[in-house]
């Protein structure tokens, strides 16, 4: 039996996360689960949730936060990025067309990698930037396996519908024809955490003229492989 750390709010914080485990809880549960008193349990709970580190589903019990899922992810961000490299220059060569990664960050997706076309336009995206998650390929990939409450949050000013959402998790993959902006299109696939999580998008994109009006008939099968080997380097790292 752990004895704890001797900083007694933090053992009695990690008490409430550890109980939220199983999945959600009401208060009464959290006391259950914890052994705190009620007034305890309530007072630590929403401080919790001020952090993001416990939120609350549509009935209005305790679950464990999207921080949460946010520090797991940058904690995986390294093994991620170190594969991501050689995937993304692949893929590219593959299809001819500049290849990014993006991770969801708060209300935005990041590009964390890419590999640009050699040459000619230079219509990629650089490392680092902020763009939407109203629209895109990489967006749809990125919302369309979040819970549903975030899920409904996220269409609400989005060019994209949840029956589209419904659609891209039958099949696997997303495509976007000047969605975001006029005359490009792209296409993404997810990349999973070890547990099955969505944790990222590889994406390629370019000029509509190049890529045509169905540009996942094109490129589909070649992202899906590149997401898959990278969601395979993360499964190989966690066992290692």
């Amino acid at each position: 039996m752990d004895n704890g750390s001797g900083v007694g709010v933090l053992d009695k914080a990690a008490l409430v996360l550890a109980a939220l485990e199983a999945g959600p809880a009401t208060l009464a549960g959290l006391v259950a689960g914890t052994g705190l008193a009620r007034p305890t349990a309530h007072r630590l709970a929403v401080a919790l949730e001020h952090h993001r580190l416990v939120a609350r589903d549509m009935q209005g019990r305790f679950v464990l936060g999207p921080r949460l899922a946010e520090l797991s992810a940058a904690a995986g961000e390294d093994r991620l990025l170190a594969a991501a490299g050689p995937v993304l220059a692949r893929l590219r060569d593959i299809t001819g067309e500049s290849a990014q990664l993006w991770r969801r960050q708060g209300e935005h997706r990041v590009c964390v990698a890419a590999a640009e076309r050699p040459s000619g336009l230079r219509d990629t995206i650089p490392v680092g930037s902020q763009l939407t998650m109203n629209a895109g390929s990489a967006a749809q990939i990125l919302l369309a396996w979040e819970d549903p409450e975030r899920m409904h949050r996220g269409l609400q000013n989005a060019a994209f519908s949840a029956t589209a959402l419904s659609g891209i998790r039958r099949r696997g993959w997303a495509q976007s024809v000047g969605e975001r902006e006029q005359g490009v299109a792209s296409v993404s696939a997810p990349v999973r955490s070890p547990g099955g999580k969505v944790i990222a998008a590889v994406s390629v994109s370019g000029p509509l003229e190049r890529l045509s009006r169905q540009p996942g008939r094109m490129h589909a099968p070649a992202v899906l492989a590149a997401a898959d080997r990278l969601s395979e380097s993360l499964r190989r790292a966690a066992s290692e």
